[in-house]
């Protein structure tokens, strides 16, 4: 999952209320705080293509699919969709991407460096007493 816009979480119930592929893919978007039509634009997605994705007449393509949820920075059509297939969502997370991974260790390497730091910081200033 490549969540690329500003994080626009969803809870697991607004994409259980809704009925349709064409519903989640319109929770995405409000989510968000867009409106179809800018979405459309950013992404220079065909809009009579886009209508028959929300009415549930033409299957969506990946690449597309994953930039509107990339673009929106949530993934609820994706849940939605593992949902209708009968999915607890409760049990599905999310695997650090190779970027979370090395800020991560970054994060432990920069706190164990404080950390030994503090220990010189105080070791100097008990010898020098």
């Amino acid at each position: 999952m490549n969540q690329l816009g500003f994080p626009s979480p969803v809870t697991l119930q607004e994409v259980a209320r809704e009925k349709t592929l064409g519903g989640a893919i319109g929770l995405c978007i409000k989510a968000a705080g867009y409106e179809p039509k800018q979405v459309i634009d950013a992404l220079k997605m065909d809009k009579a293509q886009w209508s028959r994705w929300e009415s549930g007449s033409e299957g969506v393509i990946w690449p597309k699919f994953e930039s509107v949820m990339d673009y929106c920075g949530n993934d609820a059509p994706l849940l939605w969709m593992n949902l209708a297939r009968g999915y607890d969502l409760t049990s599905i997370r999310r695997q650090e991407t190779a970027l979370e991974r090395e800020l991560r260790i970054a994060r432990e390497e920069n706190a164990q460096l404080r950390q030994d730091k503090r220990v010189l910081v105080e070791a100097l200033r008990g010898a020098g007493a």
